[in-house]
């Protein structure tokens, strides 16, 4: 069974998302944090046993810039916490869905991800993520 672990928004502003979403889950951000490989900074929100990340461009041909002129700002991905990423990207291959990365590569939070091709799941990003042992 998979836990979530953390719902993306892409956000066109971290400056006037922060405090909006620090209002709305009545809760501070607690972490930021650059993405370089993903040409994103994003922001983490903890609600419960969830977490909210949002998500902005550090540049105007970043995924989540052109996600933004696509479809304006909102739900990203929803990311699902796994234990061995490896072997559930090789289940979910089997199952025949599609992955957008053949290697897990380094995400926010201390984390490997990789992402199912949203076509292949109703329309959903799904992002698949790995705590990274700290040493």
């Amino acid at each position: 069974m998979l836990q979530i672990d953390h719902i993306g928004i892409a956000v066109k502003q971290l400056a006037s998302s922060i405090p909006l979403f620090e209002k709305l889950l009545n809760s501070q951000c607690y972490k930021k944090e650059i993405v370089a490989i993903e040409k994103v900074t994003t922001a983490f929100f903890k609600t419960g046993e969830t977490k909210i990340e949002l998500l902005e461009s550090n540049t105007e041909e970043g995924t989540i810039a052109r996600f933004i002129a696509k479809k304006g700002e909102g739900i990203h991905h929803i990311a699902f916490e796994v234990t061995d990423i490896y072997a559930e990207m090789e289940r979910l291959k089997k199952e025949g869905f599609n992955l957008l990365n053949e290697f897990p590569k380094q995400g926010a939070d201390n984390k490997l991800v990789c992402f199912l091709h949203p076509k292949d799941s109703n329309g959903v990003l799904i992002e698949l993520c790995q705590s990274i042992p700290m040493i």
